[in-house]
């Protein structure tokens, strides 16, 4: 009877340890996810107060993104070096730190500050997304991990749909400086659910980081997105954009042929072969090169152009995010029953229709309109934000994964970063102002040619899983990587 006793209390501790496991990981997505949205809602009252240039506008979000999509891959290497629990705590420590140096600066000129701090953010992020991935794929069996990753990418999103609420109400009644203190209670929490949980933190002392491979994957991204973000501003057939972008797509170039030929290399661009999960990748980078450029326009264009207080703006995000929140757990479910091509193609195709119709409303410079569009868009990007993370780390071995968690926030993040990049160069093209503009008409036909070519990459992005998405799940029996024939 005690020995049955026993093995009861071990099972219920071990239950307990995934699910705590799963939360504590989820501090971290969570402190990510508010800071996106808590920054975009401050953003205008940041331009205000630090004198920020339309495309320093962009570049407080494109340097915490490009520095994260960059960084990521390292990430997941010093995190199978150092263990995955050491990396996220210094990942954590790394992005409250960079944080309080947000929070403090300069009024009327510190341009260049906040955006080496926000990249330093990037930096943090990104030590802490590929292993907390890894620890909670790791920690629960195959049968779990849609319910696990639903729940992981969920509560995120919970924050990620109070955030510019948050956002709002902290630079409304206190200051937008205020935004950035708030990670530090935050990163102190997490630290503290990974203290309680204890998670494994094998560590693989064999494991080879490479740092000139990081400062040519680093500078070769860091050039290209520059000269992108910039081509409007300097003039596409300029030098000043040509050498930059020929040179930045050249160093990128070779990383991949290095990193092709390496016994250890840093990102393992051979699981590009693989078509689902390369499918999966796909999907990730081009929904992310719409969504986060639509996120910062609308933002600007709900507090410049509609004249917005930010509570109200904050208050005025939550239908395009709190769908987001209730399909992400639809769609977890979903996948554990059917895989990845429901889910996913459904998302894409809802979230594609949703995003015509928030452009389409965009020239009326009527809120009202867009709330469907919002909606509908929100409510498709749920959907298929979990399957596509869960699929694409399923079909890699145990081994592979921290890799592969590497790579898939990587081409995520860097799908972000090009498209504030390429959308925010086509709406500077249109309007060079835009929302400094004295005419808000032209404004805001500017931004809704940005959201006509978001939606065209929906529609790509649609295409591509329709043709490429596997037609099989993963079970427990193909779990490691053995991926099912296609």
């Amino acid at each position: 009877m005690s020995t049955a006793t026993g093995a009861v209390q071990r099972t219920a501790q071990l239950a307990g340890n995934r699910w705590l496991t799963l939360f504590a990981m989820t501090g971290a997505l969570s402190m990510i996810m508010l800071d996106q949205t808590v920054v975009t809602v401050a953003l205008p009252s940041m331009t205000r107060d630090l004198g920020l240039s339309p495309s320093g506008q962009q570049w407080v979000v494109n340097a915490h993104v490009l520095a994260m999509a960059a960084c990521v891959a390292l990430g997941g290497k010093l995190g199978d070096r150092l263990g995955p629990v050491t990396c996220f705590c210094l990942g954590v420590i790394t992005f409250f730190v960079a944080s309080v140096f947000c929070g403090i600066a300069p009024a009327g000129g510190g341009e260049i500050w906040i955006l080496a701090a926000r990249a330093a953010q990037g930096v943090g992020a990104a030590l802490m997304m590929p292993v907390s991935a890894k620890i909670v794929m790791d920690a629960l069996p195959i049968s779990g991990r849609g319910r696990a990753m639903a729940v992981y990418a969920g509560v995120s999103q919970i924050f990620l749909a109070i955030g510019p609420l948050i956002g709002g109400a902290l630079t409304e009644w206190i200051s937008w400086r205020a935004v950035f203190w708030l990670n530090v209670p935050v990163g102190v929490l997490a630290l503290v659910l990974v203290a309680v949980a204890r998670p494994a933190n094998g560590r693989d002392r064999d494991a080879h980081v490479s740092l000139g491979a990081a400062v040519t994957l680093v500078s070769g991204l860091l050039l290209t997105v520059l000269a992108i973000q910039q081509g409007s501003t300097w003039h596409w057939s300029s030098p000043a954009t040509l050498v930059p972008l020929i040179s930045g797509l050249t160093i990128i170039g070779v990383f991949v042929v290095s990193q092709w030929r390496s016994a250890t290399p840093l990102v393992a661009v051979r699981l590009f072969a693989r078509r689902a999960f390369v499918a999966n990748l796909i999907t990730l980078g081009l929904v992310q090169f719409s969504l986060l450029a639509a996120i910062l326009f609308s933002t600007l264009y709900l507090q410049d152009l509609l004249h917005m207080s930010p509570m109200k703006a904050g208050v005025a995000a939550l239908p395009l995010i709190l769908p987001i929140t209730v399909a992400a757990q639809l769609g977890g479910r979903w996948y554990d029953r059917r895989g990845d091509r429901p889910p996913v193609i459904t998302g894409l195709a809802t979230a594609t229709i949703g995003m015509a119709c928030w452009a389409a409303s965009l020239p009326h410079l009527d809120y009202a309109l867009q709330v469907p569009g919002m909606v509908i868009t929100g409510f498709g990007l749920g959907l298929l934000f979990s399957p596509t993370n869960t699929d694409a780390l399923s079909r890699v071995s145990a081994a592979e994964r921290s890799q592969a968690s590497g790579i898939v926030q990587t081409i995520r993040q860097l799908g972000g970063t090009l498209g504030v990049a390429v959308i925010g160069s086509v709406v500077m093209g249109v309007d060079h102002q835009v929302t400094h503009s004295p005419l808000p008409q032209h404004a805001a036909d500017a931004i809704t040619v940005g959201f006509w070519v978001a939606t065209a990459v929906f529609v790509l992005a649609l295409v591509c899983a329709v043709a490429l998405l596997s037609k099989d799940r993963i079970t427990a029996a193909a779990d490691g990587g053995a991926e099912p024939a296609v």
